[in-house]
């Protein structure tokens, strides 16, 4: 997410599984011995697949479901390819320092990098290689993917500053949506319609006060579950992220242009415009919320807060979109899924994903290499593969997969592939007017830590919410004046 393992677990779970097709899975350190660099091998032949057979590449990842799925059924690859490839995979703060050792050193211990937005892509884009020149280059498998990918996607997870440029392909997709007891709501519904004047149903035509009014109605009516609705509001970055989705919705931001700050990125933002009036109002609604939602919600990350609703705790709540297959593990055919409600402004959907890209170190011969792999692991045979993983998953980042027959009959239950009953839901949230995205600034990390200590401080009754807000403002315009040099 930076702020999704098939979400049957957790957002950052461990990969699961033993891994095929003679992959090497790490957890940390070098995956060689140090010497002179030597190039990968060529082969001269007419399979362009083929033309690296022998060569080996390192892919570093955070434990996330793609990779998770890749790691379990990597023969394919090696099979059409002749590449062997070793898998690292790291919580991401641990990542993220052995990628900026790695490129800061001129090294390419690591050929592939799971390149997120925030922590890898921002700050040391410089160090990235630009795809498209490898997309373009003859002599490689032609790639004419581009458009496949989900606009919004491939903008916030692939692109830093130049527009013409691309260093990351759409790897996961984790986004913020409502995810609701439908057995309940069908229950219920008519009754909540009585009471609360308006058509409860879950969507884009409620507000996040319907929302709270929804959960309250649920704590003082239904005995099936303790609370209405439960959040991830520990001091952590999930916080932020719950916390976001209301922000956008009233009309508030972190910065000016907010939009093509989160779809593009900046060095510079300018100043924080946390301290306005709709981002005042934002904290004021969201510290009401908290006050009727699980007491539980402050201890609460998405891995807490998940099996909360799956087990049947809370009817409601707003989390990544792929915690479905959870869902429907605990309770199959009891939950529905849809778009955040709107605020003052719009529906905002926090947006998670992140891309795979390649070390700018990498000497010729294995950046074709690794390129291969980035076309093989985001491919629409592959993405359809992971989906069905028993191993992992998460959900595709291509259109084409969601265009397949066999996607949409799992739309509807009974489904094979229980993340894709999101799928309706995140393709709305996915559109440019109900996306939300985070700033995507090299100093992002800081500021985000200064956002959900400060909220933290609201929630815990310690800051007004103009007080925090206006703080969270002070100490972000302190990170973002020093500047950044990558």
């Amino acid at each position: 997410m930076t702020g999704a393992p098939p979400r049957g677990v957790a957002r950052r779970s461990v990969l699961r599984g033993a891994l095929a097709g003679g992959a090497a899975l790490a957890t940390g350190g070098l995956l060689g011995a140090c010497g002179v660099r030597q190039d990968a091998p060529r082969i001269v032949t007419d399979d362009r697949w083929r033309q690296f057979a022998g060569a080996t590449i390192n892919l570093i990842s955070e434990n996330t479901a793609p990779t998770a799925a890749i790691a379990a059924n990597l023969k394919p690859f090696t099979d059409l390819t002749g590449i062997n490839v070793n898998i690292v995979t790291l919580e991401l703060s641990a990542l993220v320092q052995k990628v900026a050792l790695d490129l800061a050193g001129g090294e390419s211990q690591y050929h592939v990098i799971y390149a997120d937005p925030y922590q890898v892509l921002a700050p040391y884009s410089k160090g990235l290689v630009d795809l498209r020149e490898l997309a373009a280059q003859p002599g490689l498998p032609e790639f004419t993917g581009w458009d496949d990918f989900i606009p919004t996607q491939l903008d916030a997870a692939g692109r830093f500053g130049d527009r013409d440029k691309i260093f990351a392909v759409p790897y996961d997709c984790p986004t913020m949506i409502w995810q609701y007891r439908a057995d309940l709501f069908d229950k219920y519904g008519a009754r909540m319609a009585d009471d609360l004047g308006f058509d409860p149903t879950p969507g884009l035509d409620r507000t996040w006060d319907e929302y709270l009014r929804i959960a309250q109605w649920f704590n003082d009516n239904a005995d099936e579950v303790a609370y209405g609705t439960g959040h991830q509001a520990k001091q952590h970055d999930s916080l932020m992220c719950d916390f976001s989705n209301v922000l956008w919705s009233y009309g508030g931001d972190y910065f000016d242009n907010g939009t093509e700050v989160g779809l593009y990125g900046t060095t510079d933002p300018g100043p924080c415009r946390l301290g306005s009036d709709q981002a005042i109002a934002a904290a004021e609604f969201y510290q009401r919320l908290l006050s009727i939602a699980d007491p539980s919600s402050k201890t609460w990350d998405w891995n807490g807060l998940a099996p909360a609703l799956s087990s049947g705790r809370i009817a409601m709540c707003v989390n990544w979109h792929e915690y479905a297959a959870a869902n429907e593990k605990a309770m199959p055919g009891r939950f529905g899924y849809a778009p955040l409600p709107r605020g003052p402004v719009r529906s905002a959907n926090h947006y998670g994903g992140c891309g795979i890209g390649i070390n700018g170190n990498t000497q010729p011969n294995e950046r074709m290499a690794a390129w291969l792999f980035v076309l093989w692991a985001t491919s629409t045979q592959t993405q359809l593969a992971n989906l069905k993983s028993e191993a992992g998953g998460g959900t595709p980042t291509r259109q084409s997969v969601y265009d397949l027959p066999e996607v949409r009959a799992a739309e509807h239950r009974p489904s094979a592939m229980p993340n894709i009953l999101a799928a309706p839901a995140v393709a709305t949230a996915w559109q440019p007017e109900n996306i939300g995205l985070r700033p995507k600034i090299p100093m992002w990390n800081e500021c985000d830590t200064a956002v959900y200590t400060q909220l933290s401080k609201m929630l815990a009754g310690d800051s007004s919410p103009a007080d925090t807000m206006r703080g969270a403002a002070t100490k972000i315009d302190r990170i973002t004046a020093r500047g950044w040099a990558a």
